[in-house]
């Protein structure tokens, strides 16, 4: 059963939960509980469109800075061997920026902002370097499922987590909490201050495994070659131009870059504007968080299978099928009326969004050379993170134009096409041939 799940050894399971623990930022941080919390507590001085305005420059600032930042770093971890050092660091400044929003009171939107984008920085900046080190721990033929595993772990415990704030936040004398009239103010936003402290105290326990288990990979320099510090900085921005210019020796990886960008888009446009959207249509708060949740239990079975899937069909058939499925969501969401409609695309978004992502992760991973990984997924996260920019730009732009935010969830779905339009241009097999050689010939260059 675990081999089939992609968790039948200790550094498999150790990296996928990296997933668990990380997820439980995600789900609290970035969608759940602090962008209410800042709107309703942080930015109640602000008027709503500068908080939003303020929030959205936020998330810009933050991402851009990760985009940027990644290559080159990327290219560092890889000279140097340092893929888990850097993953520490980051996840270190996202742990502590995630532990101090305890502190965010009424007013304070200023410091949650920058502790909203420092715990950003961290957790985007870490992903890099996580998702660098699975070709290094997985064999070719279970390399999708493993993905897949990690994605999982990650639904269940964001859930878990999400599930266990929300009921300390809705009610909190049944953890001990100050409840009922007459609370001061910081009385009443203790629940979700300490639901910050211990997604802090989650992330950081259940990170732990990966750093005992999972083995840094190996250096890929010459043994008598000198690694002060000027020198790994002066090789990775060498590496870096090297990279950029070899990028069109891995055409398909290249290819599924921006076949990614694109259908990546769209995914990240669902997440972020399905909240808007149902509240525009009059779907009730309660009812939108709880779509959240079942979302994040949802995608637990399909992201496991999704891995199989992959087994049997290939993975870019896979991803395939989950394009299909979203452009449909498009459409729905269109006619969408009701909160029944809203928990129905929800579930629909559960069983393809964990799979599709972690498909996308796997496949890319497959098509690289394994000693320049944190190269190539320095690169995956500038695509994935600017990427994220269109999306919203073209819904806005369609809701400009027509009035509606119908007409906007609609546009969303040239994303899927054009994006399953260039992954059908992807030659796998030459992909992976192409990668392996690479390997291969530094092996024999070493020898």
């Amino acid at each position: 059963m675990l081999s089939r799940l992609g968790l039948d050894r200790p550094e498999l399971r150790a990296w996928a939960m990296y997933d668990w623990a990380n997820s439980a930022m995600m789900t609290i941080v970035v969608t759940a509980v602090f962008p209410i919390y800042y709107s309703r507590v942080a930015a109640s001085p602000l008027a709503p469109a500068d908080a939003t305005l303020r929030f959205t420059q936020a998330t810009t600032i933050a991402l851009a800075v990760v985009a940027l930042l990644s290559p080159l770093l990327g290219a560092l971890a890889d000279f140097g061997a340092i893929k888990k050092r850097m993953l520490g660091l980051f996840m270190a400044v996202g742990v502590t920026a995630t532990a101090l929003l305890f502190l965010v009171q009424q007013g304070d939107w200023l410091l949650a902002l920058v502790l909203f984008g420092l715990a950003n920085i961290g957790v985007n900046g870490s992903y890099v370097f996580y998702d660098s080190l699975l070709p290094h721990i997985t064999r070719d033929d279970e390399i999708d499922r493993v993905s897949s595993a990690g994605y999982a772990l990650g639904y269940l415990g964001g859930g878990i987590m999400l599930a266990l704030a929300l009921a300390c936040i809705l009610k909190p004398a049944l953890f001990g909490l100050p409840s009922g009239e007459g609370l001061t103010a910081a009385q009443q936003t203790l629940p979700s201050r300490l639901a910050f402290l211990a997604t802090a105290v989650w992330w950081t326990v259940f990170s732990i495994p990966l750093f005992r288990r999972v083995p840094e990979p190996p250096l890929e320099r010459e043994p008598d070659e000198p690694l002060g510090a000027g020198v790994v900085v002066r090789a990775a921005f060498g590496r870096l131009g090297e990279t950029l210019r070899e990028l069109r020796g891995y055409r398909n990886a290249f290819i599924l870059l921006l076949a990614s960008l694109i259908y990546s888009d769209g995914i990240n446009t669902i997440i972020r504007m399905a909240t808007v959207y149902g509240t525009e249509l009059g779907i009730r708060q309660n009812a939108q968080i709880a779509a959240i949740v079942l979302v994040q239990f949802v995608g637990i079975p399909f992201a496991f299978l999704f891995g199989a899937l992959a087994t049997r069909i290939g993975a870019k058939r896979a991803i395939l099928i989950g394009l299909a499925v979203y452009a449909g969501i498009s459409v729905l969401g269109y006619f969408m009326r009701t909160e029944t409609h809203f928990f129905a695309l929800a579930f629909l978004v559960g069983t393809v969004q964990g799979g599709t992502q972690a498909l996308s992760r796997s496949l890319f991973a497959s098509m690289i050379p394994r000693h320049k990984s944190g190269e190539f997924f320095g690169f995956y996260a500038v695509f994935e993170r600017f990427g994220a920019i269109l999306g919203p730009l073209l819904f806005g732009l369609v809701l400009s134009a027509t009035g509606s935010s119908r007409n906007g969830i609609l546009s969303i779905i040239s994303f899927f096409v054009v994006g399953a339009g260039l992954l059908m241009l992807v030659d796998v097999g030459e992909g992976q041939r192409v990668a392996r050689a690479a390997d291969a010939d530094l092996r024999r260059a070493a020898a």
